[in-house]
């Protein structure tokens, strides 16, 4: 018996010795996630998972440029329109205004558009005479001349009223001028 038990002891022996063995040889080696044996290589990290999350971030940052871009496109539209009710489209009616850019009045037969100093007129159909007790009239900014009270008008010339009450009185039904500036019609 003291055979068996000897030789028992000896693969016990045997079995520690080796278990020490591999755990001393495993821990010198190195464990995962060192340099001689990353969790995640370099190559996966460059090839795969870089490219995925660039593209992620394309994507975000393409509908975030889109949201911004409505969003301004909405804020400038917005604004525009404020900017024209205030100043620039027109604000001229049927009897008078003010218009930063030209606007069409139509008079009719009879009718008389009085401008304010610096606005202008341009007849565009039918016909008018320039309204004015003194001199100047109107003047003609086409032809660099000054057009004296009763005289008429000729079509698609810029005219402009230096001195108040100066206007444009239609001698024809449907006389269409271009105005911009400060008007009232009587």
């Amino acid at each position: 018996m003291k055979k068996r038990n000897n030789a028992f002891a000896r693969l016990v022996g045997l079995l520690l010795v080796s278990a020490t063995v591999l755990t001393l040889t495993v821990a010198a080696t190195g464990g995962a996630g060192t340099s001689s044996d990353p969790l995640v290589t370099l190559s996966y990290l460059n090839e795969k998972f870089l490219p995925q999350i660039l593209s992620e971030v394309d994507k975000k940052t393409a509908s975030r440029e889109q949201t911004l871009s409505s969003k301004l496109t909405e804020q400038v539209k917005s604004e525009t329109q404020a900017f024209e009710q205030k100043y620039g489209a027109s604000s001229g009616n049927a009897s008078g205004g003010t218009a930063a850019s030209f606007t069409v009045v139509t008079l009719n037969q009879g009718q008389i558009l009085y401008m304010g100093v610096g606005c202008e007129a341009m007849l565009r159909t039918g016909s008018g005479v320039c309204v004015a007790a003194s001199t100047p009239g109107l003047i003609d900014e086409t032809s660099g001349t000054a057009l004296a009270g009763g005289l008429a008008l000729q079509q698609n010339h810029l005219y402009m009223a230096t001195v108040d009450s100066r206007g444009v009185q239609a001698s024809a039904n449907s006389t269409k001028l271009l105005v911009r500036g400060n008007y009232s019609v009587q």
